[in-house]
């Protein structure tokens, strides 16, 4: 791609680490304005060295607060954060519902500390193309750590795995429906679980619940009555365990934190750092990256495809146009999904056949 002299200063003052450049790409990145494919395509060579990590769960966890608290305790051991809160889309304007609220009250002043709220633009999963791309500049602008929290709507969270190294869920304690919600999908994508507000009854009943969940988790055999299928063969699930021991798998760890107070944060911070160092040792953080890649290549082709697309559905009068041809029986969906791909049919073709 071929960048711009204005875009090209643009990014050589956020490499240099000026704040306001880094402030003036993300509003780029956000409001998808000419130049910031070719400025994102240019930070890439300079990504890889932040730890990301994603904090989800249901709403009412305490995820602001709990993010609050984990940049204060990463800053007071020396390293640099950047945070982007994820929140619902405004169904008139696109943009961030709770943009304007203050989340950050233990951070005010710290320009070591880079907090961005932005809109989820309607994604299932609560995030979009900009908020990976967002995270990319501030890896390039050289955070040390990068925090995504989420909207948190239930198991749709699911997607935060595809963007962050380290994928932290929240429950609250006493909550049934949020452990029946695990149950539903974010269980599976959860690295460390944290029973946030500790301090209120039920914790323990719900870290042990999270506990016996993520042990099933790991041994979906543990448990389960055989019956009239007869007894497990205990040297196949012997070597079963030989076979699973070979290949080195993380152990996800329930930790307690009262968030209000910072009390469990230091050891929650322990624990994400383990689960990094994890990564890099076994090799999977480049597992994840070569993932993460393959997926924003298809998510990017298909958003091209269909801007493309959309190019031509005008060309042909529109979609009202099309709509109401078929809705008079002059044609149907399928022959009009033809004959609007046809084009690039043809295309892709004729670049096969080189």
């Amino acid at each position: 791609m071929t960048v711009t002299r204005t875009e090209s200063a643009l990014v050589d003052d956020l490499l240099d680490g000026k704040h306001r450049a880094l402030a003036r790409v993300i509003t780029k990145i956000e409001n998808r304005s000419p130049g910031y494919r070719e400025i994102v395509s240019a930070l890439h060579a300079h990504t890889g060295a932040a730890d990301v990590i994603g904090i989800t769960g249901s709403p009412g966890a305490g995820k602001s607060t709990l993010v609050d608290k984990l940049a204060k305790a990463y800053r007071d051991r020396g390293d640099t954060v950047g945070v982007i809160a994820v929140d619902p889309s405004s169904p008139y304007t696109g943009g961030a519902v709770l943009g304007d609220r203050i989340r950050m009250a233990s951070n005010v002043g710290d320009m070591d500390v880079f907090f961005r709220s932005m809109s989820a633009r309607g994604t299932l999963g609560g995030l979009s193309t900009a908020t990976s791309d967002t995270v990319k500049a501030l890896d390039a602008f050289g955070k040390d750590t990068v925090i995504i929290e989420t909207v948190g709507a239930g198991q749709n969270e699911v997607d935060i795995v595809k963007t962050a190294d380290t994928v932290c869920v929240l429950v609250q304690p006493g909550s049934g429906d949020d452990v029946q919600m695990l149950k539903a999908g974010i269980l599976e994508i959860g690295d460390v679980f944290v029973v946030n507000k500790a301090d209120m009854d039920g914790a323990e009943r719900t870290v042990a619940e999270l506990e016996e969940m993520i042990h099933m988790r790991e041994n979906p055999a543990a448990g389960l009555n055989t019956g009239h299928h007869g007894p497990v063969d205990e040297e196949e699930m012997a070597q079963v365990a030989i076979d699973d021991a070979d290949e080195a798998t993380w152990d996800p760890e329930v930790v307690e934190t009262v968030a209000t107070d910072a009390t469990g944060v230091e050891e929650l911070i322990d624990t994400l750092d383990d689960h990094a160092a994890w990564l890099r040792e076994t090799g999977r953080i480049d597992n994840k990256a070569r993932t993460r890649y393959a997926e924003e290549i298809r998510q990017l082709v298909r958003s091209d495809t269909a801007a493309l697309l959309e190019e031509v559905i005008e060309a042909r009068g529109g979609i009202d146009a099309l709509a109401d041809d078929v809705l008079a029986k002059e044609t149907d969906p399928y022959t009009v999904a033809d004959e609007l791909v046809a084009p690039v049919r043809e295309c892709v073709d004729e670049e096969l056949e080189r």
